[in-house]
């Protein structure tokens, strides 16, 4: 008897769901409905893009990357490419922690000294402070690279002040 239950439940969820096929699916109307059909417009659009279309694509992300490569360059004095690629995207170009008047994800780093940055890295590293990020773009580098990195990050506050005495 239960077999007999099972299988009569097991053809109606078969009925029910080619019903639904049938019928165009779950969302047929409503706000999904639209969601839905412009997928499928814009999934039918990108087949008949022209060759050209790659040619302006690749002509914005070369944009794109001569903006990013700036970046660490718009700040009031000049930082080094490991702390552009590795710290100003949390931080601040400047480790001033803001950036274009946002409080950024990462605290202000700015004025600390370079002993005081390099233990801190070291903590995250070792894993004596949590945070997933730190911990993971710091794993693959050395220690002299953490210290490198302390020292330029806490020589900061020097070189603005002297940027700004060059005014």
């Amino acid at each position: 008897m239960k077999n007999i239950i099972v299988g009569i439940l097991v053809l109606s969820v078969f009925a029910i769901a080619g019903w639904v096929a049938y019928n165009g699916g779950a969302y047929n109307g409503g706000e999904h409905g639209k969601v839905i059909a412009d997928m499928g417009d814009n999934v039918s659009n990108a087949k008949t893009k022209t060759i050209t279309d790659k040619d302006d694509r690749a002509k914005e992300n070369d944009a794109l990357n001569a903006l990013r490569s700036k970046a660490g360059t718009v700040s009031s004095f000049d930082v080094s490419d490991d702390y552009d690629r590795k710290c100003s995207s949390c931080h601040g170009i400047n480790g001033s922690g803001v950036q274009g008047g946002k409080k950024m994800m990462g605290p202000k780093i700015f004025g600390q000294s370079s002993e005081e940055l390099y233990q801190k890295l070291l903590d995250f590293k070792d894993g004596r402070k949590e945070n997933a990020i730190m911990k993971g773009l710091l794993i693959p580098l050395s220690n002299e690279d953490l210290k490198v990195l302390a020292d330029e990050v806490g020589d900061f506050s020097a070189r603005a002040i002297a940027k700004e005495n060059e005014k």
